[in-house]
């Protein structure tokens, strides 16, 4: 089952448990303590008298009485000292035995805030990084559970660290310039046609698209200004040359059947080959892929299963395909990677350094505002 990032409240998941980062008196207390303790009412706070608290680390679990959630299990964070005082194994453990004791209770669902990163002063690129780790090895122990990292607000996730200035760096240097990119070389594919057209003496009045660039002398790269004047002189080439390719497109006396015979393998058969190949299991890729197993369930069964693009990289993850098989499983689906997409730059970011942790790639696709493979 998958590990989600959202933006919400926790206190209004409609989940089996959400889980409380508690004071070790388990009485209440500021932050998300607070908060549940007010959503959940008085009830909740005569139980916690009975428990006789909690030890940093470890958790214990009470009924969710006025809160969507069945169950609160709280555990008790570590106070940030610099890091040197065993804060990150305490850390850890409070993600194990909340998810220990979830896993104990027969619960298919949990929600988690970021523990210690409020008033215990826990830097939050590294809570994250630890709430990722655990809950995500926990998941691909066999454990059938869904997941989830509730972020308050935009405010209190920044993007920072060497990894997300990197994908900054990858998005500016991608993103910015694909749509002159893309019209240049449509330019440059139809002068290719131009010549063989002219070759056959059927090219007539059709002119040759411009893609002569000048570039800056001191960057020795197009400027905008000479960018967006080629791609405007282009165009009249291009949507002539557009309107030839619809004339020459005639027609052939092919039957309808005899064009179905060239169908290609579709985007399941591929999928389940590659997971041969691949020599795992099914569930091994399908909890490595962050997908549900009723989801999979149905591309098995489904020969002409039409999954959404995130459910198609997240599979090319998980096999760890390189760019050009991840193109062609997601051409299977009738998809491609843009670089006119954040989310496709990101996924791209990934697969060219080699890093297929579906869980790290969420968390980067969430802290870009993109829609996370899952």
């Amino acid at each position: 089952m998958p590990l989600l990032i959202v933006r919400n409240d926790i206190t209004t998941m409609a989940v089996d448990a959400i889980v409380n980062a508690a004071n070790s008196s388990l009485l209440g207390g500021g932050g998300v303590d607070g908060a549940i303790h007010r959503a959940a009412g008085p009830k909740l706070l005569e139980e916690c008298r009975g428990l006789g608290g909690c030890a940093t680390g470890d958790a214990v679990i009470t009924g969710g009485y006025d809160l969507p959630a069945r169950y609160v299990i709280h555990t008790v964070g570590p106070v940030w000292q610099g890091g040197g005082l065993g804060e990150e194994r305490a850390l850890r453990s409070c993600y194990r035995r909340s998810l220990e004791i979830a896993w104990e209770h027969a619960l298919e669902s949990v929600a988690f805030p970021l523990i210690s990163s409020g008033i215990y002063g826990y830097p939050k690129d590294q809570a994250l990084r630890i709430a990722v780790e655990e809950i995500g090895a926990f998941l691909l122990e066999d454990h059938d559970l869904t997941a989830y990292i509730v972020v308050f607000d935009r405010a209190s996730y920044d993007i920072g660290g060497q990894l997300f200035a990197g994908i900054s760096a990858y998005i500016d240097d991608n993103y910015a310039d694909a749509h002159i990119d893309s019209l240049l070389e449509r330019a440059s594919r139809q002068n290719a046609m131009f010549g063989a057209m002219q070759s056959f003496g059927i090219s007539g009045a059709f002119p040759r698209a411009k893609t002569t660039v000048h570039k800056d002398r001191k960057t020795s790269e197009p400027t905008a200004a000479v960018a967006a004047s080629t791609v405007a002189e282009s165009k009249e080439a291009i949507e002539l040359c557009d309107a030839l390719c619809d004339e020459c497109a005639l027609p052939t006396d092919e039957s309808l059947d005899d064009h179905m015979k060239m169908l290609d393998e579709s985007f399941s058969q591929m999928l389940l080959r590659k997971i041969d190949e691949s020599g795992m299991t099914d569930a091994e890729c399908y909890k490595k892929a962050n997908i549900d197993r009723k989801l999979f369930s149905k591309i098995r069964s489904d020969r002409f299963y039409k999954p959404s693009k995130p459910t198609v990289i997240s599979f090319a993850i998980a096999l760890r395909l390189p760019l050009p098989e991840t193109r062609e499983l997601l051409s299977k689906a009738g998809f491609a990677l843009s670089h006119s997409s954040k989310f496709d730059l990101i996924i791209e970011y990934f697969i060219e350094r080699g890093n297929y942790d579906v869980f790290e790639i969420n968390e980067a696709l969430f802290a870009f505002d993109q829609p996370l493979l899952a």
